[in-house]
């Protein structure tokens, strides 16, 4: 009997395309079930082990309703709660949990965290968040594009700020889906250069610029994210270097009339995007914020080999 290799989902670059593309297919199937209908996906004893470094409205509830929903239960685990606050390393961690549970969903801060538990677990890992990428957002926010505009092939992609975790999913995700990304930031907040490396090397197609007009003209998708995240530091500088990069009408208009506007949540109106942007008729966010479930149980359901 031959055994399936263990699925994690660490970070985009890490899958082909056509893995890919099956998860996005995936979840627009599952959000158009009838509710209800993908409930016996797994037996009732399936748990999912949630396991939070940092805060999280989203994360926790939409991966936690994705297991349920899909038949299985979770168990929360926050910092401080297990030994892993007092000691306890990652790998024993990894490999006592992976004898209790099925799947590990971590959100954290430093990238070795979660590639040292996948490392050692013998279940799937789910990366829910590092200070190096968020790819299961990123992939929410694809399904979210294609929803309303089509395929993101060949789409000018538009992020304006920090270039941040989210900026280096999408770049992975600009080499795997085939769009061209453009990257208006500060040059003290400029993207990870090994990642953009990556990119050329791969023959992905991105710019990075200082100038927030440049990088929005033509664009049919603009994101933007807060200005000060959890555990960066220097806010008051942060602000100052990022006050240029606000997302307005202005900035909008640079992009193409039928663009739409995404942020990852949670917003600060009045900093990094105006009121009038985020609460006005070309925003998708909450479409954006619904499809965390959806395309987090296509990676459940795909990490756990039902798809």
């Amino acid at each position: 009997m031959t055994v399936m290799a263990v699925r994690h989902f660490l970070d985009i670059d890490a899958l082909d395309t056509q893995t890919l593309k099956s998860l996005i297919a995936s979840a627009r199937a599952l959000k158009n079930e009838t509710p209800g209908a993908q409930s016996t996906m797994l037996p009732s004893t399936s748990v999912l082990a949630l396991m939070f470094d940092k805060p999280s409205t989203r994360t926790r509830v939409s991966f936690d309703v994705a297991m349920r929903q899909l038949g299985g239960q979770t168990i929360v685990l926050n910092s401080g709660e297990t030994q892993l606050g007092r000691g306890e390393t990652i790998a024993d961690t990894a490999r006592v949990l992976s004898r209790y549970i099925d799947a590990i969903m971590l959100r954290t801060d430093a990238h070795s965290k979660i590639t040292e538990l996948a490392e050692y677990a013998s279940v799937p890992v789910i990366n829910g968040l590092t200070d190096y990428s968020h790819p299961c957002q990123v992939m929410a926010d694809i399904l979210t594009y294609e929803e309303h505009r089509g395929s993101i092939a060949g789409r000018n992609v538009v992020w304006v700020g920090d270039g941040n975790n989210m900026v280096t999913s999408w770049m992975h995700a600009a080499v795997r889906f085939g769009f061209s990304l453009r990257i208006a930031c500060p040059k003290e907040l400029s993207p990870d250069p090994a990642v953009l490396a990556w990119v050329k090397k791969e023959g992905g197609e991105t710019l990075v610029t200082q100038d927030p007009g440049e990088a929005a003209a033509g664009g049919d998708l603009v994101m933007t994210d807060v200005w000060v995240s959890m555990g960066d530091k220097n806010a008051a500088e942060r602000r100052k270097l990022l006050a240029p990069y606000q997302v307005d009408q202005k900035l909008m208009k640079c992009a193409e009339k039928d663009a739409i506007f995404m942020h990852c949540l949670p917003a600060h109106r009045g900093d990094e995007v105006t009121a009038d942007v985020i609460d006005g008729p070309q925003s998708v966010v909450f479409d954006e914020a619904e499809n965390r479930l959806h395309a987090q149980k296509a990676i459940l359901a795909w990490c756990l080999g039902l798809k």
